[in-house]
């Protein structure tokens, strides 16, 4: 495969994810040097965007085949028992990917209904959490591409 494959949604929601941490965190720093007081968002703001990048990230790096593996098993196994393996570890991904997507989608519906607000700026909490499981689906995603192009050689499983 040429080049590295590309997660451009995923790319652009974690820099921008970076962009907005690194605004408000210089904002915070610049006013509480000249009042001595600061913005109560930025934590909350912070926190929520660094959760984003991370997830947007992970999805990045899945779609590369940058995530840690020990390779070793790969490399000593014949190729027929080496696609076993890496389908063995995509579904092992997809149970843990899906999972996190259920569990994640169930909680950001149940803080829906249920109206809670966040406890630092009383924002609805769903706002925050409705994006793991949009993120973990990109990643389900870029995993099933992953496992594709490991299997049909268009990625080196060295890379």
């Amino acid at each position: 495969m040429k080049g590295f494959p590309d997660a451009r949604p995923e790319r652009w929601i974690g820099a921008l994810a970076l962009v907005v941490i690194s605004l408000i965190s210089l904002g915070n720093v610049i006013t509480r040097y000249v009042t001595g007081g600061s913005f109560s968002f930025t934590e909350e703001f912070s926190v929520f965007l660094l959760v984003v990048l991370t997830f947007a990230g992970a999805s990045v790096a899945l779609r590369r085949n940058r995530h840690i593996r020990i390779g070793f098993l790969e490399r000593a196994l014949p190729p027929r028992y080496r696609h076993a393996l890496i389908v063995f570890q995509a579904l092992c991904g997809a149970l843990v990917l899906g999972l996190i997507t259920w569990y994640g989608g169930k909680l950001a519906w149940q803080e829906y209904q249920w109206e809670s607000l966040s406890p630092g700026l009383g924002l609805p909490q769903w706002w925050y959490l409705v994006w793991l499981p949009v993120l973990t689906l990109a990643m389900l995603w870029r995993l099933f591409q992953q496992t594709r192009a490991r299997l049909t050689g268009e990625m080196a499983d060295d890379a």
